[in-house]
């Protein structure tokens, strides 16, 4: 064999390479990724804090003790942070990024504020990503603020699904903030969103 690059033919090319099989995410995540003040995105008792909470449960219905969750969110004048911060909390910068692993029970809670519209009549919304043993990636999906029929209603995304199926993307206030459940499979599944490259 030569070694010489310019005598290569197109029989020495690098074959093609197959990706190996995706490995499941957990449940390592459990134990790598908390971190201190990850679920408090304010502290609670600050003015304006609502309550983002929740139970994870699997396609039996059963509670998921071992699933963590984040959220992406807009602050409630709907401007997007762009400050650094979410991983180190200083007790006063807001940066629209949570962490909260589920209990248990399966329950999660976020100490949040209530994110705005990002455009005028947009509907608002907490962009969620679920880890949980057994999954090949994360899940990606969206927690709707209720009340705004007429925003709720114009969301492309929300239009483009059965109405049993938009239900599950829209939380339900309760004395605190805002409730919202994921289910991972089976009916009344979660809506679930792909991204390339996820």
């Amino acid at each position: 064999m030569s070694s010489d690059a310019t005598t290569d033919t197109p029989s020495d090319a690098s074959p093609t390479l197959t990706a190996t099989p995706g490995q499941t995410v957990g449940p390592f995540f459990g134990y790598a990724l908390p971190y201190d003040g990850d679920s408090e995105l304010v502290a609670p008792g600050t003015p304006g804090a609502v309550r983002l909470g929740g139970t994870v449960v699997d396609g039996a219905g059963r509670p998921v003790p071992d699933a963590l969750l984040e959220i992406w969110q807009a602050g409630p004048d709907g401007s997007v942070s762009r400050r650094t911060g979410s991983l180190r909390r200083d007790g006063w910068t807001f940066t629209g990024f949570g962490r909260a692993a589920t209990d248990n029970d399966g329950r999660y809670t976020f100490t949040t504020l209530t994110p705005g519209p990002t455009e005028p009549g947009a509907a608002a919304f907490w962009a969620v990503t679920i880890f949980a043993r057994g999954l090949t990636n994360r899940l990606f999906t969206r927690a709707y603020l209720p009340g705004d029929d007429g925003a709720l209603a114009s969301d492309r995304l929300l239009a483009s699904l059965p109405a049993d199926r938009r239900t599950t993307l829209v939380a339900s206030p309760d004395e605190h903030g805002y409730v919202f459940d994921v289910r991972l499979q089976g009916a009344g599944e979660t809506v679930f969103l792909s991204f390339p490259g996820h």
